[in-house]
């Protein structure tokens, strides 16, 4: 089917309608933008599932220099400090640009906002909303403040398919809209796509995150980074639903502590107990289950009766599970959350292709390093949206360049290769199974099917894994338990990681070596 033509007048493409989207959109306004949504505005993606807040450092006890320390810490090493820095000084006018979009944070009987307490913070320092809804709270304010800005085109129940590519750079998008096929003109992309969390059986993320802006980055040519960090939360509801419930990590914060069927309080030795970093908490829990035993997080004497109160949507999933958690423990376990890799980008947010900018999750900034402190995502989307807007307005519109007609993909369904992920990269790695994983996902890339597209994600992401020979922050190799103290982020194409795989299939097996 050749594609229709759309011409939009050479204003600015946003893929992806997530809270990175909607605010790069508004902070675009008064120019005019195109905000691409694969479902009607505000009711996809992952951001209206997020339960925790935003971490800004507003408390009395807190400061922009421990935000910063508390995230490099976090980060294992490989977090860019400039980009931290920048970040924790921006957070708290982030906080002011969202009431000014409509979002109401929770305040205390003084006015005053309330502050959470989640792993790795030094001090309260979480801005909530709606209690533990605090992402559905967003998306809520920000797709009407979106739908009252006359400057915003919504293009809903439409998918990004390939970024259409000429001398390298950017020259429109090729989106399929149920029978509809459509190249939109355009030199300036921004992709706020979400993460890959539904590449995995177990996720708190919808199955439709499954890393769809970092394939169209990667099949166009640009470079992505520290795709081998990917955060499992520790404590996601051990139910058959999916996305897997989450737990948020300020229950525990709270006082809730992870028990065992025994009753046994097992991270009661480990520094940091259940507020440890979640890359600790999650492979603790997963020993725990690998070895036969439940794991419960029990919240009935830290908050009992006022769960319910602080903490109503999980109050309300955990009923719907048949579960009381005011006097029951709740059934827990890990599950893939959030993506600490991405497309790669500068400052600005500019990938290495011309006219390809990444905002969100989809990016990767260097503030979460190897592993993301709690709360800093839903900051650096809001945060990083202003600075993206910024760059693509200062952009000029190319006009010059001919859209042809391109091979339209098929829908993305990547439900054949969630148990080889799930297999491969998960909480715990080992060479050869990682050897077998990029074997087996290179060849459905190769073809053009539904599920190669994601194939292309999985086999980069387990190159990435492979070529890191230590174990750090979300990235455990259990037969390179070490770390590397001349560790450094990853950068990987898709080209040079269908080099290394067809090279790993000639290449006799190595022994692993132990660090």
């Amino acid at each position: 089917m050749t594609p229709t033509i759309m011409d939009i007048g050479g204003a600015p493409l946003i893929v992806g309608a997530g809270i990175a989207g909607l605010m790069t959109a508004l902070h675009l306004a008064p120019e005019p933008v195109v905000l691409l949504s694969s479902t009607p505005l505000g009711t996809g993606g992952c951001s209206k599932f997020a339960q925790g807040g935003l971490a800004a450092s507003l408390g009395c006890d807190d400061g922009r220099e421990l935000h910063l320390s508390d995230t490099l810490a976090a980060g294992d090493g490989l977090c860019d400090q400039a980009a931290v820095r920048r970040m924790v000084e921006a957070a708290p006018k982030a906080i002011e640009d969202l009431e000014r979009f409509g979002v109401a944070f929770d305040r205390g009987p003084d006015g005053a906002l309330r502050l959470g307490l989640e792993a790795a913070h030094s001090c309260r320092r979480i801005v909530h909303a709606a209690g533990d809804a605090t992402g559905r709270e967003l998306v809520r304010a920000l797709t009407a403040a979106v739908r009252r800005t006359a400057s915003i085109t919504i293009l809903e129940n439409m998918e990004a398919r390939r970024l259409i590519v000429e001398d390298g750079a950017v020259v429109g998008v090729l989106a399929v809209g149920g029978t509809d096929v459509v190249t939109i003109s355009t030199s300036r992309v921004v992709l706020a796509t979400g993460g890959i969390g539904g590449l995995f059986c177990d996720t708190t993320n919808p199955l439709g995150s499954f890393g769809h802006g970092l394939a169209l980055a990667a099949c166009a040519g640009a470079e992505l980074a520290d795709l081998e960090f990917v955060q499992f939360h520790p404590t996601a509801l051990d139910s058959p639903l999916r996305p897997m419930p989450l737990i948020s990590e300020a229950v525990r914060g709270e006082g809730a502590v992870l028990i065992n069927e025994r009753g046994e309080r097992f991270l009661a030795d480990t520094p940091g107990g259940e507020l440890a970093p979640r890359d600790v908490v999650a492979r603790v829990v997963w020993h725990q289950i690998a070895a036969g035993r439940s794991v419960f997080l029990d919240a009935s004497k830290c908050l009992g009766p006022s769960l319910g109160k602080r903490f109503p949507a999980i109050a309300q999933l955990c009923r719907e599970a048949g579960i009381d958690p005011a006097t029951e423990p709740i059934p827990v376990r890990p599950a893939a959350h959030y993506h600490m890799g991405g497309v790669a980008v500068d400052a600005a947010g500019r990938s290495s292709l011309n006219g390809l900018w990444a905002c969100g999750e989809v990016a990767c900034t260097g503030l979460h390093g190897a592993n993301r402190l709690a709360s800093n995502s839903l900051t650096e989307a809001v945060v990083t949206a202003a600075w993206v807007a910024e760059s693509v307005a200062g952009a000029s519109p190319d006009c010059r360049r001919r859209l042809f007609p391109a091979l339209v993909p098929p829908r993305p369904d990547p439900s054949c290769i969630r148990p080889v992920v799930s297999h491969a990269l998960g909480i715990i790695r080992e060479g050869e199974t990682l050897r077998k994983a990029a074997a087996a996902l290179l060849s459905i890339a190769a073809d053009n099917e539904a599920a190669s597209d994601s194939a292309v994600v999985a086999l980069m992401i387990a190159i990435a894994a492979l070529r890191r020979e230590e174990s750090r922050g979300s990235h455990y190799r259990s037969d390179f338990p070490g770390r590397d103290a001349d560790a450094s982020p990853s950068r990987l194409t898709l080209r040079t990681a269908i080099q290394a795989a067809v090279a790993l299939g000639w290449q006799a097996p190595t022994r692993s070596h132990l660090t």
